[in-house]
């Protein structure tokens, strides 16, 4: 997978004369301001011949949180964490990942978050606020989506797994439409959705933030053509006891 970014299209349909991929822009979603997101981070893979790209976010000076299937598992594969990619002038200090844990249920399910534990402390990044569970978003308040995805879509707003990351860090804004609830090889998660706003291949990991906290994890599932469905985040409130046995908060 490749890192997050949201998109924002100008139209659902795109005409094609030729047989030549048409890119149409995506417009609408922002840079994120530069004091805001700091704790972001770009989860990098590579075997060498391939690269998968995501975002996550630095919750403890060495531990990220992001989606389990941002885990590039395969034989010769190398994942990486770097952070401060946001803002651009800050100054990318690349981690070596030492550990992981995935959560599963009791009945097996592997729900869709993750904990990566890097090698090295850091000490000169803002962590991300934890979220406020007696205060989690109702269906109608507004998220601030982020991520580094693709900036672009295909013939018929047809998605791009293999496009161009975005080169700043970028935010939009959607309303809660869904619930949450449990949902099989996801987990617990809640949906966001606006018109003409979606998220994009490489986005997935990447925090879904309500009044200035983080209350959950972009999942991956994203559909073959742009603006199809809801955005699927990955509810944290559910995973935050889980969160806290695997940490140590002192």
């Amino acid at each position: 997978m490749a890192l997050l970014k949201v998109l924002l299209l100008l139209g659902l349909g795109v005409s094609v004369n030729s047989d030549v991929s048409l890119q149409k822009r995506i417009l609408g979603g922002h840079n994120c301001a530069d004091t805001e997101r700091l704790y972001h981070v770009r989860l990098e893979g590579s075997n060498g011949t391939h690269t998968s790209l995501c975002g996550g976010s630095l919750i403890h000076p060495q531990w990220i949180l992001t989606a389990d299937t941002c885990w590039k598992s395969e034989t010769g594969w190398f994942n990486v964490a770097m952070v401060k990619v946001h803002p651009r002038t800050a100054g990318r200090k690349l981690y070596r990942i030492h550990g992981r844990t995935g959560y599963s249920d009791p009945e097996g399910w592997l729900h869709d978050i993750m904990l990566l534990k890097i090698q090295k402390r850091v000490n000169d990044v803002p962590f991300a606020p934890l979220p406020d569970c007696s205060n989690r978003p109702k269906i109608g308040d507004t998220l601030q989506l982020a991520g580094e995805g693709a900036t672009t879509t295909g013939p018929y707003n047809e998605q791009l797994s293999n496009a161009v990351a975005a080169t700043q860090l970028q935010c939009v804004d959607m309303p809660v439409v869904e619930a949450s609830h449990f949902l099989p090889t996801y987990g617990h998660v809640f949906s966001a959705k606006a018109q003409n706003k979606d998220v994009c291949y490489g986005d997935a990991g990447s925090a879904a933030v309500f009044n200035g906290k983080i209350y959950g994890v972009i999942s991956p599932g994203v559909p073959r053509y742009a603006c199809e469905s809801a955005a699927s985040v990955v509810d944290l409130c559910e995973y935050m006891d889980w969160i806290r046995r695997q940490i140590d908060f002192k």
